[in-house]
């Protein structure tokens, strides 16, 4: 027994050190540079996949394995870690940092809430809406920690107001109020952390976060179910709305976690499979310039929307019963707890006051760089790019990102007043954000994970290990696409759930690519569902950072999680397969096998 709990402490030593030792035989008996790149790519994987070491620091065993394998020189597999991708990151991590330091993402989410108005399944529906917005433009672990104390605010104000009219009904029809029916207030107060705090949960992307923030006092509820078996019939009543009440906090919480989940899905830059995926493709077919910012969005909208809107649906009915008749009845009386929402949610909002200057200059430079991205080519009209005809395919939408981004770093956070003479007041020069909050945002480690990706991608065209991989897969032409398409989405959503997404998109883009190279199909048709469902980490708290956050305010269980998450997997799985089988087709004319796309001789059919 000593010796076990001696191995469970150890265990992530010993994987570090035996797993390479157990897969050297491989490039020691083999003797090839393909075996030598496998051996390399299977070690990596495997600390990905077990995050034995930090994300980061795996990845950048690439660096001295292939020059020491003669697979690379070393600099060239340094070249390899920094991409236009990164040049992207960076533009991108500039609004999100303003953003967020300016607290525009708090007036966004709120409004959008307002707007729907406070009925339960509504409200609902404008978290979602809320999230998936922001998401497509922060981290999906940002937006998550900036919405939840919201969401929170508002479901400690239902307990109160719900307690107090319970209160007063027994009051008023018993002259006193019985204990009993109290509902537990032992709830410790969640208080939201100040940006910084959130951008460590950006930076970490630690699936540990469940573990930091506030959790629920249960001791007194055995002693609560013993009572409540005796309660009469008005009183049962009473602990069904609870049970009802509860059901509404659930769904909240979830709708945040994956709703912001799903918003990033929508931009190239709304997660980091994304951006992955885009450089990745972009880096292994030059020739192909299909992925853009607006090509993204276009196949992806239709997608995230269904999603988002099927998923509230799933939540409602699993939780609290979808009541059309009551969701769409206008006019009638607000509830107590609809009245509770609607004032905390609007004493939040007025505490925000009007537009500052920086949140102003901010919303207009989002929506300048969106404009770029958009504009830049189209493709039914001449773009921006076309004004340089000289030097076409040299901007990308990461010169957009670091022009905005750069701009960020110039304009004064602060105008000048003027005092009651007229005269200008003198301030102290800041830009909207310094390079110190920039650093606290910026996703080093994830900067770092997508650079030893790019290295394992260079080091298995080098070695002829992908060509030995697409001879291995030609077999699986002769498979129906929709199974084989559907295979990769099944096997890349269940390995997600289990490891970080950046390091499940990173490991099958090599493999999937010379999948499709080798049944003779467009790399698009397999690629594009894969990177997409790499994203579905529904299931477990520590399945994403988002998931954690969410499940650490105390109001779900793993279960309610699994049964709500497995749902969403499927519904998500089912809508990629119908948009990879229909509209995505002719955005790109998947049908047809490109030119700029190797050809590998194969006789096997695609099964079109």
């Amino acid at each position: 027994m000593k010796i076990f709990n001696y191995l469970l402490v150890y265990r992530r030593f010993l994987l570090i050190v035996l797993t390479p030792l157990l897969l050297l035989p491989l490039p020691l008996i083999i003797k090839t540079k393909e075996a030598e790149c496998a051996y390399t790519l299977f070690v990596v994987a495997i600390f990905w996949l077990t995050e034995a070491l930090p994300l980061g620091v795996s990845a950048l065993l690439p660096a001295f394995m292939f020059p020491l394998f003669g697979i690379m020189q070393s600099k060239e597999v340094a070249s390899a870690y920094f991409k236009d991708f990164h040049l992207l990151l960076i533009g991108v991590i500039c609004l999100a940092t303003s953003i967020e330091k300016w607290n525009f993402h708090k007036r966004v989410a709120l409004r959008m809430v307002m707007l729907v108005g406070v009925n339960p399944a509504w409200l609902t529906l404008g978290f979602m809406v809320s999230c998936a917005f922001l998401s497509m433009w922060l981290s999906n672990t940002s937006t998550a920690a900036m919405v939840m104390p919201i969401v929170e605010a508002v479901a400690q104000q239902i307990i109160k107001a719900e307690t107090e009219a319970d209160a007063l009904e027994m009051s008023c029809s018993n002259g006193s109020i019985n204990p009993a029916l109290e509902l537990d207030e032992n709830i410790e107060e969640c208080e939201s952390s100040d940006w910084k705090e959130k951008e460590k949960q950006v930076n970490g992307y630690d699936n540990g976060v469940a573990s930091t923030v506030c959790t629920i006092e249960k001791e007194n509820e055995k002693e609560k179910e013993e009572v409540l078996k005796n309660l009469p019939p008005d009183e049962t009543v009473r602990k069904n709305r609870k049970d009802k009440y509860s059901g509404v906090f659930k769904v909240m919480c979830l709708c945040v976690a994956y709703s912001a989940t799903i918003g990033g899905l929508t931009t190239i830059t709304g997660t980091s499979t994304n951006l992955i995926f885009a450089e990745q493709f972009n880096t292994r077919y030059p020739d192909c310039q299909c992925i853009s910012f607006g090509s993204w969005f276009i196949l992806s909208i239709p997608i995230t929307v269904t999603i988002l809107v099927t998923s509230w649906i799933w939540l409602q009915w699993l939780f609290l019963g979808f009541d059309f008749k009551n969701m769409f009845k206008w006019g009638k009386k607000k509830t107590a707890r609809e009245k509770a929402s609607e004032q905390v949610i609007q004493k939040e909002y007025e505490k925000l006051g009007p537009m500052s200057y920086p949140e102003i200059v901010t919303l207009v430079l989002f929506i300048l760089m969106t404009l770029l991205w958009f504009t830049r080519e189209p493709g039914f009209i001449p773009g921006w790019s076309s004004l340089f005809p000289k030097y076409k395919g040299y901007a990308t939408d990461s010169t957009s990102a670091l022009v905005i981004g750069l701009l960020f770093f110039i304009i004064p956070a602060e105008t000048l007043s003027r005092t009651s003479n007229g005269e200008n007041t003198v301030f102290g020069y800041t830009p909207l954000i310094t390079w110190k909050e920039f650093q606290s945002c910026m996703p080093w480690e994830i900067a770092i994970l997508v650079g030893g990706g790019f290295a394992l991608a260079e080091g298995c065209e080098v070695s002829k290990l992908s060509e030995w991989v697409a001879s291995k897969l030609s077999p699986l032409g002769s498979l129906p696409l929709w199974l084989v398409i559907l295979i990769s989405c099944l096997i890349v959503t269940s390995v997600t759930e289990v490891a970080s997404n950046p390091a499940t998109i990173t490991i099958f883009l090599p493999i999937l690519s010379p999948l499709a190279e080798a049944i003779h199909v467009n790399p698009l048709f397999i690629l594009i569902p894969a990177t997409l469902c790499t994203s579905f980490a529904f299931l477990l708290p520590v399945a994403n950072p988002a998931n954690a956050i969410v499940f650490s305010y105390g109001h779900l269980t793993v279960m309610d999680m699994v049964k709500a998450g497995l749902g969403i997997n499927i519904i998500g799985v089912a809508v990629v397969m119908l948009a990879i089988m229909t509209w995505i087709v002719p955005i790109f004319d998947l049908y047809t096998y490109p030119s700029w796309a190797p050809i590998i001789s194969s006789t096997n059919n695609t099964g079109l």
